[in-house]
């Protein structure tokens, strides 16, 4: 600081005088040192990432009235000092976001595809669908039971997907009692032995 101060000094006394001419055998080197520190930038480390300057841990260059001024008051940047860096690393390791591992989605094959399919298809055909209704007079139903009606309870109970094309109803069922209605499934889901077509019994009873 002594030397800064000495260099700030000498340059003060030759624009006093106005003249370099006892100044033109010798200049003084510490003229070169002073002018030499205050255009020194200094090296700062950003605590976050700033647009045009660099991303938050990177060491940077600035200019010191800027990082006085600016970077400093707002914590943007600290020096680049061991004790701050550590810091700043320590900082960066708690609040930076884990890296995710990379999930890769395997689809299934058509093997498994067609497991699903044969377990689907015999839980259908082993479980029974239970409904129940408001009746009038002779067992009649007071709302008939329709093929969406049905598709949409299959999911519900049963916990299977069918489409309309999978259930053959031809007619709103409206009556009480048991029923066993034929199901149409890929040809390529075997059918168990002694079947000779999926299907799939209802129960309406009266509520």
């Amino acid at each position: 600081m002594a030397y800064i101060q000495c260099g700030t000094n000498i340059l003060r006394k030759i624009v006093q005088d106005g003249s370099l001419r006892r100044f033109d055998g010798l200049v003084h080197p510490l003229l070169y040192a002073g002018h030499g520190v205050r255009f020194r930038k200094l090296e700062v480390i950003l605590t976050m990432s700033i647009d045009k300057l660099g991303k938050a841990g990177e060491t940077v260059k600035v200019a010191p009235g800027y990082f006085r001024n600016y970077l400093m008051p707002k914590l943007l940047a600290v020096p680049n000092i061991e004790k701050y860096a550590y810091l700043v690393r320590e900082q960066r390791k708690i609040f930076e976001p884990k890296e995710v591992d990379e999930v890769k989605v395997v689809k299934d094959s058509k093997e498994d595809m067609v497991k699903e399919y044969i377990a689907a298809a015999k839980r259908l055909d082993n479980a029974k669908l239970v409904l129940r209704r408001y009746i009038k007079v002779d067992n009649e139903l007071q709302t008939p039971v329709t093929k969406d009606e049905l598709i949409f309870e299959v999911a519900r109970q049963l916990g299977v997907v069918v489409q309309p094309e999978n259930l053959h109803l031809p007619t709103p069922l409206l009556s009480l009692g048991e029923y066993e209605l034929t199901l149409h499934l890929p040809k390529s889901i075997p059918l168990p032995k002694g079947k000779i077509m999926w299907t799939l019994k209802l129960k309406i009873r009266r509520k």
